[in-house]
């Protein structure tokens, strides 16, 4: 049971605070105002990026199926016509959007690009649609097709850049072995047996579940390797 002390040291410290309420009750209400504007704020926030970002998944997806539709159009000239409309609109929309929207957009102009064999547009419409992916799983997708475009302009240097990061990306690319031995094979081709057996020997060490890449790059190593080669 409280003693009368405790009663009175409860009843001060009570007393002190219903004092201290109500002479700074107008401080203490703004502070609650601006904490609940600031939660409201940080909701709203949360909310329009969620309408933003959806708004423009759809627009994108509207860009993927009008292509397709372009591409079953038999009217060659007035696809031309649609396709060179379609290519400016999708560039403009990624150059105002990132993440997904912006990667996708980017991609389905490369398609386009690399449909007409134009391989240095394709390439850097694939680049940037790497740029624009960031961290995610379009990321090295986008720059494995850039180095394929590379490659098709005969630029093998560059081509090993992007098979690099490619590669190196820190999602889980499913063709990080593939573009692995891309690398070994062009540094092969141009030569540099040490720089094409390095890239080889990387494969089974860190992609120990990718038979198929790593029998060709073993088989690769044993030619390479072998006294006169």
């Amino acid at each position: 049971m409280a003693t009368t002390e405790e009663i009175k040291e409860t009843r001060s410290f009570s007393d002190a605070l219903a004092n201290f309420i109500q002479s700074n009750r107008k401080a203490l209400l703004f502070s609650m105002i601006a904490a609940v504007v600031l939660v409201i704020g940080f909701i709203a926030g949360f909310t329009i990026r969620d309408a933003l970002r959806i708004k423009a998944i759809t627009a994108v997806e509207d860009f993927a199926r009008r292509y397709d539709i372009l591409v079953m159009d038999i009217n060659e000239s007035a696809k031309a016509a649609d396709v060179e409309a379609l290519l400016e609109e999708l560039n403009a929309f990624g150059a105002k959007h990132s993440s997904y929207a912006g990667a996708r957009a980017y991609s389905l102009s490369a398609s386009i690009y690399a449909e007409r064999k134009d391989w240095g547009e394709a390439e850097k419409a694939w680049t940037l649609s790497a740029k624009a992916a960031g961290k995610s799983y379009l990321a090295p997708v986008a720059l494995f097709n850039a180095a394929v475009a590379a490659e098709e302009q005969g630029n093998p240097e560059e081509a090993i850049s992007l098979y690099t990061e490619s590669a190196a990306h820190s999602s889980n690319f499913p063709g990080a072995a593939r573009a692995q031995f891309a690398i070994g094979r062009l540094e092969e081709a141009q030569g540099d047996t040490q720089a094409a057996l390095e890239a080889y020997r990387r494969i089974p060490e860190k992609w120990k579940n990718e038979t198929t890449w790593i029998n060709l790059a073993q088989d690769r190593i044993i030619v390479l390797s072998a006294p006169g080669s």
